[in-house]
């Protein structure tokens, strides 16, 4: 796609197979957020790309809208393809799950759900309509890697995320008007992933998704927080090889 977000293929190592594996990252994230994860998934073949308005798609305009979003990915997912996403990523996920049956599988990484609450207790804070977006983006990873840590970045990395904050506010404001996706559709296709030491706000909405799709398999990844895919890679990459095989079980029923 000349005019689509920034792409990485990876094929499988030789004497590898299955399903490939697409990747989409969450919010004031990038693609290679799942580097850890995909180097020890060396037998599959995958696919990581960053989202409109995020790191090297950063000069593309965000998604207009959710339908937008999805089809950016069913342009990746080809003819078939498991599909991992986090958070804001796991929304985009499950709504082409519900779109296309060529995503045989979803991964969704604790998926925020924005519409449970009008007062927007659930799901990332809400921006202003008025605030400046480079004001958003900044306080946003302020509260996600503390004040110091955003101090000691290079001037150029801050005013790059800062550049972020229009993407942000679609994320934002994006899904708050209610669920992107169907449940009745995703049964058997669905593993939803929660770190075991994640806040409250993320296990209710685990627990909501999982409720609305009866026999979903909950995937716990201990000691691991919201961002499991950075800081236990080893568990996140297990959990991705039980979906894949879930896809293949699937795949076994269909005529």
């Amino acid at each position: 796609m000349s005019d689509g977000p920034w792409v990485a293929h990876r094929p499988a190592a030789a004497g590898g197979g299955g399903p490939t594996v697409v990747f989409v990252h969450g919010a004031m994230d990038r693609s290679a957020s799942f580097a850890k994860v995909t180097r020890r998934l060396p037998d599959l073949p995958v696919v990581r790309y960053d989202r409109r308005g995020y790191g090297r798609s950063a000069h593309l305009a965000p998604a207009a809208d959710a339908d937008a979003e999805v089809a950016d990915l069913l342009a990746l997912v080809g003819d078939g393809a498991v599909v991992v996403g986090h958070s804001v990523g796991a929304l985009v996920a499950l709504a082409a799950a519900s779109t296309s049956d060529r995503v045989l599988a979803v991964l969704a990484l604790e998926p925020p759900m924005p519409w449970r609450s009008s007062s927007g207790a659930s799901g990332p804070p809400r921006a202003a309509p008025t605030a400046d977006p480079g004001d958003v983006a900044e306080a946003f990873l302020r509260r996600m890697i503390g004040d110091v840590a955003w101090s000691r970045l290079p001037e150029r990395t801050r005013a790059d995320r800062r550049a972020e904050g229009p993407a942000l506010v679609a994320d934002l404001t994006r899904y708050v008007g209610g669920r992107p996706y169907r449940p009745e559709v995703l049964a058997g296709r669905l593993v939803v992933g929660v770190g075991g030491r994640t806040d409250a706000r993320h296990r209710e909405d685990v627990q909501a998704l999982l409720a609305e799709v009866p026999g979903a398999p909950e995937a716990v990844i201990e000691g691991a927080t919201h961002g499991m895919h950075r800081s236990h890679p080893e568990a996140t990459a297990a959990v991705v090889r039980r979906t894949v095989e879930r896809a293949a079980g699937v795949a076994t029923l269909r005529p």
